[in-house]
């Protein structure tokens, strides 16, 4: 229990006893051949330890090719394993990129490997504790926008880029106008020049804070800041300045160590997109599952995390995404403090996918962002919004959408809307 210990789904033509014993002497303490200085003693301190190897299936043709198994003339049958391996937290001391780069590094270029996958990654309370922790979370972010008992609904600013920093200005007002929850940027807007962020910041939270005053409560808007780490903090501190409580960044651009040096230097709340992520996970015998890589970036100290959608655009199971969603809402490490995240949910979501959203999730504790499903709507945003809170209630009084839709005109027209398409 007081190690770190990660799990892989492991494809070989050799032993998968012995190429599991060398993955954990390649990451911890040894090499292809012992040492100079490698002794009994230091084996025993820092040696990682291969737990089990439990033997699947065979495949007659490999996943990957390996240069080095051509050289040596070896061939199959390809072996398949689940293997895991515990690594000593002293190895690696509080160091984020370390911890990654072991669990995570030369394995894949190992020459008798022709899959490896990373499947999932267990910390021990104690080593968790030296990381950051979310600053909001999931209650934190219910009390941030003033939500509670029902998802957070919120929208993305659409079109995706190309609107003048007044555009925004001005479709933001009539969201908050509608009763959204939270809005973000999209991914690929963070800096443009038609709408940089020292002049979009300022124009949309003058909007945001006049309907704060209003209605007694903040829209919570994610401002993407995405950039170099000294660049992320000065966008962070001028959204503090101008009175805004959340930030966005693209966690596989920024990395590891520029997450953490933003949860370091800000106290506003992080909200974590995972573009890019599909280049290491979609392969099944190659990169890393949303469990471990998601582990990673908590310990960054993200509070919201993106799981994709149920029905939606992307290649993402429903399986996955409920897994994903699950693996956001239980505390990364056993025993280990409260330090839930809030999954957010995206990706062609409307009225139609919530019911399916909320079964994956247990409960209402999400972020339900529909960028279409609320912009597209055929009656207008405001309408868009509607349907989801309609939608909610009807789902919440024990009716079907379609038998809810009889009586709530947002609803129905969004269900023969996006329901044909």
């Amino acid at each position: 229990m007081d190690r770190i210990i990660a799990e892989y789904l492991l494809e070989t033509p050799a032993s998968p006893e012995d190429v599991a014993a060398m993955m954990a002497g390649e990451q911890s303490s040894g090499t292809f051949i012992r040492v100079a200085g490698e002794t009994d003693e230091l084996r025993a301190r820092s040696a990682a330890e291969v737990l089990s190897v439990e033997e699947l299936e065979t495949l007659p043709q490999p996943s990957l090719h390996s240069a080095y198994l051509d050289r040596k003339k070896i061939g199959g049958p390809y072996r398949r394993a689940r293997v895991r391996i515990a690594f000593p937290p002293g190895n690696i001391g509080k160091n984020l990129p370390t911890l990654a780069a072991t669990v995570s590094g030369n394995l894949y270029d190992i020459g008798e490997i022709t899959g490896l996958k990373l499947e999932g990654l267990a910390i021990p309370a104690d080593y968790r504790s030296r990381y950051h922790l979310p600053v909001l979370g999931v209650s934190g972010t219910r009390t941030a926008t003033g939500v509670q008992g029902r998802p957070i609904f919120g929208t993305i600013i659409k079109p995706n880029v190309g609107m003048r920093s007044d555009d925004i200005a001005t479709l933001v007002d009539r969201l908050c106008a509608a009763g959204v929850d939270f809005i973000k940027d999209d991914e690929v807007c963070a800096n443009p020049d038609i709408a940089p962020i020292a002049e979009r910041v300022p124009a949309v939270m003058a909007v945001i804070r006049k309907w704060q005053d209003r209605r007694g409560r903040q829209v919570m808007m994610a401002f993407n800041i995405t950039d170099e780490t000294d660049a992320m903090r000065r966008h962070a501190d001028l959204v503090a300045a101008e009175g805004g409580s959340c930030v966005m960044a693209s966690l596989n651009w920024c990395g590891l160590s520029g997450m953490e040096s933003l949860r370091a230097h800000t106290s506003l709340a992080i909200h974590a997109h995972r573009n890019g992520f599909g280049a290491v996970s979609r392969h099944p015998s190659l990169g890393m599952s949303f469990q471990p890589y998601h582990a990673l970036y908590r310990l960054a100290g993200i509070d919201h995390m993106h799981v994709h959608g149920i029905g939606g655009k992307f290649v993402d199971t429903a399986q996955e995404v409920t897994a994903a969603a699950r693996a956001c809402l239980a505390r990364l490490s056993e025993n280990g403090p409260e330090d839930q995240v809030m999954p957010a949910f995206s990706s062609g979501q409307w009225a139609g996918t919530l019911p399916a959203t909320l079964e994956a999730a247990k409960g209402p504790d999400l972020m339900f962002m529909c960028g279409g499903g609320i912009l597209a709507h055929p009656e207008g945003p405001e309408a868009g919004i509607a349907s989801l809170r309609e939608a909610y209630d009807v789902l919440q009084s024990g009716l079907s959408l379609e038998q809810g839709a009889q009586t709530h005109p947002n609803l129905a027209a969004a269900l023969a809307f996006f329901g044909s398409r």
